[in-house]
């Protein structure tokens, strides 16, 4: 079933590149007038350009989703711009690596900030639009690490799961005024965070190739994969979910003691 989003008005944060431009480009393509909110200026604006070109409805805003003030008046600007809100994606997101022994002060509040901060003023600028349009869908995108953890990460596994802690008091303060909220999970996807992340190792071909096989699918996802399940959750097809979470992991999470531990063989028999 495809998300139609005829006479709506989206904002995605983190538009310009990544999962948030995938987002941006699925909605403006379902039909949507897209608000893309990123501080990344040329990128952002050449993304809403070329989503004008082949006819859809884009504006971009320049906005550091880590500002309160900021984020209140790109989103009351993109209200006014094109009359009314009634989806939010919040995509927005840096990866930080650190132990928290390691993790300096300014680096954890830096992840927390854009992260965790960005979300919470996202919502509080958006949900008084999505009211007077008589509720609306908020979808917050997560990690497979908001319900688990991998090494060296404590700020970056501490703020996925406090999103998801935001996305369920959200949705249950405002589920009787018509809005959902809920968050989609991803396993690795290739975004400029990712190669970013590959580039500070020795050898990026090989962690590449590592994380292509720690999903059970074999490879990474595509950032317009999880832009696919955002739509989902913000669409009418979702109209009894709120509260949720959505794994679009590859199966990573699915095997116990991961996919190199099943694939040797341990604990389990193959079958020919």
């Amino acid at each position: 079933m495809s998300a139609t989003f005829q006479n709506k008005v989206a904002v995605v944060s983190g538009a310009a590149m990544g999962i948030g431009e995938a987002t941006a480009r699925k909605f403006a393509e379902a039909g949507a007038a897209v608000a893309l909110l990123d501080r990344n200026e040329e990128k952002g604006a050449a993304t809403a350009a070329s989503i004008a070109a082949t006819g859809g409805k884009a504006k971009f805003y320049w906005c550091d989703v880590g500002s309160g003030a900021q984020v209140e008046s790109a989103v009351m600007k993109a209200a006014a711009d094109f009359g009314g809100l009634d989806v939010l994606a919040s995509c927005a997101g840096i990866q930080r690596y650190g132990d928290v022994v390691a993790t300096e002060e300014a680096l954890w509040d830096e992840v927390m900030t854009v992260n965790v901060k960005s979300f919470y003023f996202l919502c509080r600028s958006a949900i008084p639009h999505l009211l007077r349009r008589g509720g609306g869908a908020i979808v917050a995108v997560g990690s497979v690490q908001s319900i688990t953890a991998l090494p060296n990460s404590a700020a970056y596994v501490t703020s996925k799961h406090a999103i998801l802690g935001l996305v369920r008091a959200t949705a249950l303060d405002f589920a009787a005024k018509k809005i959902r909220v809920n968050c989609v999970l991803p396993g690795a996807v290739d975004t400029p965070m990712l190669r970013w992340s590959l580039s500070l190792c020795p050898d990026p071909a090989a962690v590449l190739a590592a994380c292509n096989q720690s999903h059970a699918l074999g490879r990474i996802a595509k950032p317009p994969e999880i832009a696919e399940a955002v739509a989902f959750l913000a669409s009418d097809a979702a109209s009894f979910i709120t509260g949720a979470y959505l794994l679009v992991d590859g199966g990573m999470l699915v095997p116990a003691g991961g996919m190199s531990f099943s694939e040797g063989g341990t604990g389990a028999a193959h079958n020919s």
